[in-house]
């Protein structure tokens, strides 16, 4: 049985908590840890070892800073699959998806290795007569990190090596489902050189997001998680006087136009809709097929759904449990009432066999056929391996579907016809477009986020988007005289 307690000013915290939470492992079903969950005194505690970090923090060289992100990148890459072990063991994804999302996460610390880069600013001589002017970036100080169960490294990631590159400190709040691999890397983080207190990690609920949003100390926050919550952390924050970044959900459409390659299209449907049991904010969960190729797509996605092997993630399986059993319930209340609602269920989830313990919090990759925009099943983020098929007439269609949708996180067509593809990156009002690429999450060195209900704030994560939320501008206008002296002139200056 483990313990997971908090990391503040580069240690694992010795105080005892007054509350705790349970960690399963859903392949089993069984609990296999505790976590400590935050006071607002625990929170406290960490935000002023962050405070008391910061002024050192921000006057250590750039050189300095980027040795201590290489040092990081170079330990996780080594130990890369110990954090995969983890997350699975917590998650119930599977060990490849583990290690695909320790690698994306490792692409940000990459990209944050390049900071004295991204931190250079503008100069300008002879502004006005001997009078220059120039621009730097500041960070802001202590900065919070809010993150969901479902990519318990890659999004922290996201945040914390352009966040501590930049010459903030952090104060991270995992999810209490999956705590393990923060305290993982912030050891990892104090063995790469990082000085105590500049990263620290507080387990906890809404008593600890609550108390983060409301500390008069901290600068920032990041958030990602569903939309409600989402708009929670933003209006409370930035009541709080706050900068915040807030990634809400998503409801992710495929377009397949009816001369895409049906082959490419089905293996990205079954990739995008049912990798890491659809708990991803980029998931495909509503395919959108321009008629006549409905029945022919449909049918090769089933051939391939028959194949999938469902089952525990260390045990070689293409998809595992859901994380949490009230989660798993849940997400398979929608397999009756989208039947309920009129939609015809082509797979049930519920009858695929399982390779793996029975008490884990098992439900198949599931197919609906003939979903209408009014149904929940359509509406609502369900988080779990639903994909739900909509047929439409025309390009138009898709688009009105797609543009009249809540969220605008991702997107997809798949086409041959390139102008058909120029025109839906154009048109379509998503903030992430893929064209034949099913689950189109950027490149560290873009930013990712998505647009609407999707986002609440002006920044998206990571890329220079990122950089410029985690620092401030400054400009400074200067003028070093002559060694002879002008003269007094009262009045008000103007350009020479």
């Amino acid at each position: 049985m483990t313990h997971t307690t908090h990391w503040i000013d580069g240690r694992p915290w010795g105080g005892a908590g007054e509350r705790r939470g349970e960690v399963f492992d859903p392949a089993t079903g069984q609990v296999t840890g505790r976590v400590d969950l935050a006071s607002p005194a625990e929170v406290d505690e960490a935000v002023a070892a962050a405070a008391g970090a910061f002024h050192a923090w921000r006057e250590v060289s750039l050189t300095r800073r980027t040795q201590v992100m290489f040092a990081f990148r170079e330990l996780l890459n080594a130990r890369k699959k110990e954090l995969a072990a983890i997350i699975t063991a917590e998650h119930g994804k599977v060990l490849a998806d583990a290690l695909g999302e320790v690698t994306r996460g490792l692409e940000v610390a990459e990209f944050a290795c390049g900071i004295p880069h991204l931190l250079k600013g503008g100069f300008s001589e002879n502004v006005s007569t001997r009078v220059d002017s120039y621009s730097i970036r500041q960070p802001l100080g202590v900065v919070a990190v809010i993150s969901p169960f479902n990519f318990p490294a890659m999004v922290p990631m996201w945040f914390l090596p352009v966040a501590i590159a930049a010459g903030n400190t952090v104060v991270l709040k995992p999810s209490e489902k999956t705590p393990g691999a923060a305290d993982f890397m912030a050891a990892l983080w104090s063995e790469a050189g990082l000085p105590d207190g500049v990263l620290n990690v507080v387990h906890g609920d809404k008593a600890a997001v609550d108390r983060l949003l409301d500390h008069p100390d901290v600068e920032a926050v990041s958030f990602v998680g569903s939309t409600p919550i989402a708009k929670y952390v933003y209006e409370r924050g930035t009541r709080a006087g706050k900068r915040v970044q807030a990634l809400g959900g998503a409801k992710n459409h495929m377009v397949v136009l009816p001369d895409a390659d049906l082959d490419l299209a089905a293996d990205a449907a079954i990739n995008a809709g049912f990798g890491s049991a659809g708990e991803r904010c980029m998931a495909i969960s509503a395919l959108v097929v321009v008629e006549p190729v409905a029945d022919a797509l449909i049918a090769k996605i089933v051939e391939r759904m028959a194949r999938l092997r469902i089952g525990d993630g260390r045990h070689g399986c293409d998809m595992g449990p859901l994380v949490t059993l009230a989660h798993r319930d849940r997400v398979a209340s929608y397999l009756d009432a989208g039947v309920e609602a009129g939609a015809e269920l082509v797979v049930d989830g519920r009858k695929q066999g399982i390779d793996g313990d029975e008490r884990g919090f098992w439900l198949g990759p599931t197919l609906f056929d003939g979903v209408t925009a009014e149904m929940p099943l359509y509406t609502d983020e369900i988080f779990g391996p639903v994909l739900s098929v909509l047929r439409v007439p025309t390009y138009e269609a898709a688009l009105d579907l797609v543009n009249g949708n809540p969220y605008g996180n991702g997107t997809a067509i798949f086409t041959r016809d390139g102008g058909a593809a120029r025109r839906f990156q154009h048109e379509v009002e998503v903030g992430m477009v893929g064209i034949n690429v099913p689950v189109p999450v950027p490149m560290a060195y873009y930013s990712f986020g998505g647009w609407k209900q999707s986002l609440f704030g002006d920044s998206h994560a990571h890329g220079t988007e990122g950089v410029h939320f985690f620092t401030r501008g400054k400009v400074v206008t200067s003028r070093w005289p002559d060694p002879s002296h002008g003269g007094i002139n009262l009045g008000f200056p103007t350009q020479d």
